[in-house]
């Protein structure tokens, strides 16, 4: 992850990277900047250990479960003050659902609350798999139309909500998560298909509608990444307010933020 605001463009890293993934590229500001490659990079970190100002930065790191459980462990103390626990996020955690498992089982094990913070696009017998060690689900739903979902994820929605049914049905407490994008899902026809389709499951705990923001831009710049939504703002309180009174109708508990 390259930082610009810190860089000062001495090109150490340039000197130093072993597979000559990084590049000068001059600006029309005249300035000469150092652009990676990501097809060549190799995440070797020689470029990080040589930048005088830690401009570029390792952000993620390879860990097996026993340093997943003592990094848990460090933190047990609060979780008993506060009532709480660990949640797997992402990314998505059920991409690597060995791992998971093995993780969630020594978590309870331990005696630790565990929640899982999915898409829900997995075959069921993932999600199965860690049921009994998972004491809450943070479940995504973005669009409840299949042919706008697949337009906007690449996905269909089918398996979303079917897996989301199976959990309801064996009585795992869900919380569901609306990441609400003003122009993308914010409109009447979804808002109401899915306080429908929520009000129906049997073991809800509440939803969360989450409004869009953009401080994903900055990270998205520095991982040299495109961002397809730059100029997407977000929502008033007022629009927050009607969304809110749109899932109360359908006897919803909503929560904005979570």
């Amino acid at each position: 992850m390259l930082w610009d605001s810190r860089c000062t463009h001495c090109g150490m890293c340039f000197g130093h990277c072993p597979q000559e993934a990084i590049r000068p590229v001059k600006h029309s500001d005249g300035q000469i900047y150092y652009v990676t490659d990501r097809a060549l990079c190799d995440r070797c970190g020689e470029c990080i250990a040589v930048c005088p100002s830690a401009a570029r930065e390792l952000v993620g790191r390879w860990m097996s479960v026993a340093d997943v459980i003592n990094v848990i462990e460090r933190d047990r103390m609060f979780y008993e003050e506060s009532d709480g626990g660990v949640t797997f996020s992402g990314g998505e955690p059920l991409a690597q659902p060995a791992f998971l498992a093995e993780v969630l089982q020594l978590c309870k094990s331990l005696d630790i609350h565990t929640a899982v913070d999915t898409s829900g696009y997995a075959a069921w017998d993932v999600l199965e798999r860690i049921c009994a060690y998972t004491d809450l689900f943070l479940y995504d739903l973005k669009l409840m139309d299949d042919n706008r979902h697949r337009t906007y994820t690449g996905v269909s929605n089918h398996r979303i909500l079917e897996n989301l049914r199976a959990l309801t049905e064996r009585r795992k407490p869900v919380i569901i998560r609306f990441p609400l994008i003003p122009g993308l899902n914010d409109d009447e026809d979804n808002l109401h298909q899915l306080g429908e389709f929520v009000a129906g499951l049997p073991s809800l705990v509440r939803m969360d509608v989450l409004p869009y923001h953009p401080s994903a831009l900055g990270k998205y710049n520095r991982l040299g990444q495109p961002y397809f939504l730059p100029d997407t703002r977000t929502p008033s309180n007022e629009r927050l307010n009607e969304i809110i009174d749109v899932f109360e109708q359908y006897r919803l508990t909503v929560k904005i933020g979570g």
